[in-house]
C-alpha cells in the first residue's frame, strides 16, 4: 500500500505530523479521525512519489477553470456540512477529497491550511479573488460575524444559481441573431470570392455595357480576391484595438454604456444588470452588511462599469446622508415603479424584502423580452436577407438580360 504523509490537530489543538499506509488519502483520514485526530493535510509521501515534477508554469496552463457549477456546489455542500454540525476544517478535507476539479482542490487546500494557520475562512476566501468574488468574502465574513455561516453558504449558493440562470439567458438571447449574422457573413464571403468572379468573365467577353450595381459588385469582389489579406489584417487590428481600448477605464465604461443603447438586445442587458443589482443588494441587506458596504461590494460585481459608476453614485449619496429612494432617483436607471417599490422598503424597514421583488419583477421582464426577441428580430433579419438578395440578383441578372436582349436584336 501507498505510504502518505500528513499534517493535523489532536483534541487538544497541538499539531501532529506522521505517515501512515493507506489505500488512498480518504483511508488515512478515516484513520486519523478515529485516532482523534483532525486532518488539515494528507498526500502522498515523497518516496512514494515516482512520477516526475511538473514544471509550476505548466500545472497553470493545463490547470481546469473553477467553474460557475463548481462555486455552487462549493457553496451548497458547505452549507450542507455546516449545518450538520461538521466542524469546518473537516467539512473542508471532506470537500477536498470529493471535488472532481483539481484546481478547486488545490484552492480548498489552500483554505484549509489558511484556517490552520489561524485565519479566518473570510481572510482565507481573499486570497483568491480570481475564485471568490468581494461580494462572496464579505457575506461570509457577515456569517462568520453573526455565528450564521452555514445560512450565509446556503443564500449564497441561491444567489450563484439566480446569476447563472440570468447569464444563460442572455446567452440564449443573442445566439440566435449571431448565428443568422454569421451565415450572412459566410454567404457574402461565398458570392464574392466565387459566385460574382465566375459571372465577371462572362460578363468580360460579353463586351456588353455594364450597370452600375454590377461594377460595383465586381469592384468589390476585386477588392476581397486581390487584397484578402490586408482585409483580414485590419480586421484581427481592429479587434486588438477593440480589446485594448475596452482594456482601458474610459474605454470600458463608453463600451459598457453603449452595450445598453443597443436596439432590442440592450434592454434585456439592462433589466437583466439591475436584477442582479436589486438580488445581490437583498441578499447582503438580509445578511446583514451595512447598507454603505453592501453598495460598494454590489458595484464591484454588477460586471458593468456604466452602471457601476451609479451604483457608487448612490453609495456616495447614502454616505452623505441622503435616502436610498433619492439617491436611486438621481441615478436615473430605475423605473418608477422602482422606485415606488424602493420608497415603501425604506420607509416601512424591509427594503431587503422589497428589492428581493424588485428582483423577481426585472426577472420576469427579462424572460419576457427573451421569449419575444426572436420575433422581433426576424422581420428585421428578413428584411435584410432581401435587400441583400435584391442587390445580388439585380447586380447579377440585369447584365445577362442586356446580353439576352443584345443577342435577340442580332437575331
Amino acid at each position: 500500500m501507498p505510504l502518505f504523509s500528513y499534517r493535523g490537530r489532536n483534541a487538544r489543538g497541538d499539531l501532529v505530523t506522521g505517515t501512515l499506509e493507506g489505500a488512498d488519502s480518504g483511508t488515512i483520514a478515516d484513520q486519523l479521525f478515529n485516532s482523534g485526530v483532525t486532518p488539515v493535510d494528507i498526500r502522498p509521501a515523497a518516496s512514494a512519489i515516482a512520477a516526475p515534477q511538473v514544471p509550476d508554469w505548466l500545472k497553470r496552463l493545463t490547470a481546469p477553470k473553477i467553474s460557475d457549477v463548481d462555486l455552487m456546489l462549493f457553496s451548497r455542500q458547505m452549507h450542507t456540512l455546516l449545518k450538520a454540525g461538521v466542524p469546518i476544517l473537516r467539512a473542508m478535507a471532506g470537500l477536498q477529497e470529493s471535488t472532481r476539479n483539481r484546481t478547486l482542490a488545490e484552492v480548498i487546500g489552500d483554505l484549509r491550511v489558511s484556517l490552520d494557520a489561524g485565519r479566518e475562512l473570510s481572510s482565507a476566501l481573499r486570497r483568491h479573488p480570481a475564485v471568490f468574488s468581494p461580494f462572496y468574502v464579505a457575506l461570509v465574513r457577515v456569517g462568520e460575524a453573526t455565528g450564521q455561516l452555514d445560512a450565509v453558504f446556503d443564500r449564497l449558493f441561491k444567489y450563484q444559481e439566480f446569476e447563472k440562470e440570468i447569464r444563460d439567458r442572455i446567452k440564449t438571447a443573442v445566439r440566435y441573431p449571431i448565428i443568422v449574422m454569421v451565415v450572412i457573413g459566410v454567404a457574402i464571403g461565398i458570392v464574392n470570392f466565387f459566385v460574382i468572379p465566375a459571372f465577371a468573365k462572362i460578363f468580360e467577353t460579353s463586351k456588353v455595357a455594364l450597370p452600375l450595381l454590377t461594377r460595383v459588385l465586381i469592384a468589390t469582389s476585386d477588392l476581397f480576391l486581390n487584397y484578402w489579406y490586408i482585409l483580414a489584417a485590419a480586421l484581427v487590428g481592429a479587434v486588438v484595438m477593440f480589446n485594448l481600448w475596452v482594456g482601458t477605464e474610459a474605454g470600458r465604461y463608453s463600451w459598457d454604456k453603449a452595450k445598453l443603447r443597443i436596439p432590442l438586445a440592450g434592454s434585456i442587458v439592462l433589466r437583466a444588470t439591475l436584477a442582479r443589482f436589486a438580488r445581490s443588494m437583498s441578499l447582503a441587506l438580509h445578511a446583514g452588511v451595512p447598507i454603505v458596504q453592501t453598495l460598494t461590494v454590489v458595484a464591484q460585481v454588477a460586471y458593468n462599469a456604466y452602471l457601476a459608476q451609479r451604483i457608487e453614485q448612490m453609495r456616495d449619496g447614502v454616505e452623505r446622508g441622503e435616502s436610498i429612494l433619492r439617491t436611486a432617483t438621481v441615478a436615473g436607471v430605475f423605473t418608477p415603479a422602482v422606485l415606488q417599490m424602493i420608497a415603501v422598503g425604506e420607509e416601512s424597514g424591509a427594503l431587503d424584502d422589497l428589492l428581493g421583488e424588485v428582483a423577481d419583477m426585472y426577472e420576469r421582464e427579462v424572460d419576457y423580452e427573451i421569449k419575444n426577441l426572436a420575433a422581433n428580430i426576424e422581420p428585421i433579419l428578413t428584411i435584410a436577407l432581401g435587400i441583400l438578395v435584391l442587390l445580388l440578383a439585380l447586380g447579377v441578372f440585369l447584365p445577362i438580360w442586356d446580353l439576352g436582349r443584345v443577342m435577340l436584336l442580332k437575331k
